[in-house]
């Protein structure tokens, strides 16, 4: 089986460097193309609808993948099969992604989540992620080379989509980080958060996020993303115009920002109850 697949994967391979998918997104998109030649025992060039809506049916009968995953899976064969390999391939309609609105703390809960956390490195990296609206692979690989604390500016170098931008540094985490220097005789170079020189790992940067949640008595489903969830809702309560918000976070699409709209509370909070109205 490996020796008629692996040119072709190997070309897949090539084509999501080239196109610029993440890290992440290009390991999936093999992955499921992979376990999907094995399942179907075929050569790729001789895969048709039927092969793709048997692999397919087989995922769904699996109740343990969401319908995110399905989409992923059929997503990944579509690629590699109708842009790649040029087959005319009808894909069968599966279940729509389930759209969950994000997990959002309030402005009090922010607030409680610093005041629980007195080691000032994940103080730091708390600040970080609520005030830039970084996504967790952005925050581990920025470096202070990356940072103009003198007028209050950062930049992600090769973001997703292999995209440089801009954003904001708030003044708390500007003096803190400036502290955190001096307390630790740090020389400003390299990454602003690590260990033994090294850069922090997504799995401690995580627990570090949870752990603090806990110590604040937050209860809800608290992540590195929920923090950027909610830097993009406050900013959208504060009145800042969308369209910002869509360049701060890194969107391509303004829908994607767009959800944000639907998790605000500020304005569903000023509508009267018709009960109080009687």
């Amino acid at each position: 089986m490996e020796i008629y697949t692996a040119p072709n994967l190997k070309k897949l391979e090539t084509e999501l460097k080239l196109r610029g998918f993440s890290k992440q997104t290009s390991k999936m998109y093999l992955f499921y193309n992979i376990k999907f030649l094995e399942f179907i025992k075929k050569s790729p060039q001789d895969i048709d609808d039927d092969d793709i809506r048997e692999f397919l049916a087989h995922k769904m009968s699996d109740h343990s993948l969401s319908n995110a995953s399905i989409a992923l899976i059929k997503a990944s064969l579509k690629f590699f099969y109708t842009d790649m390999m040029g087959k005319n391939l009808t894909l069968i309609k599966t279940p729509k992604a389930s759209k969950k609105l994000p997990v959002v703390l309030s402005r009090s809960e922010i607030k409680d989540l610093l005041d629980n956390t007195r080691n000032l490195k994940h103080r730091l990296l708390i600040e970080l992620l609520y005030s830039t609206g970084l996504r967790l692979s952005e925050c581990i690989n920025l470096k202070y080379s990356d940072l103009d604390l003198n007028d209050g500016i950062g930049w992600v170098r090769m973001g997703k989509g292999a995209k440089d931008r801009i954003f904001i540094i708030s003044e708390m985490f500007k003096n803190d980080l400036l502290a955190y220097k001096d307390e630790n005789s740090s020389d400003g170079k390299g990454y602003i958060l690590s260990v033994n020189g090294r850069k922090m790992s997504p799995r401690s940067i995580q627990h570090a996020v949870k752990a603090a949640a806990k110590r604040a008595g937050i209860e809800k489903d608290v992540h590195v993303h929920t923090l950027r969830h909610s830097f993009a809702t406050h900013l959208l309560e504060n009145g800042v115009d969308i369209r910002k918000i869509q360049k701060l976070l890194g969107h391509s699409n303004l829908q994607t920002t767009q959800i944000y709209t639907q998790v605000s509370s500020e304005e569903i909070k000023k509508i009267k109850s018709p009960l109080d109205m009687l």
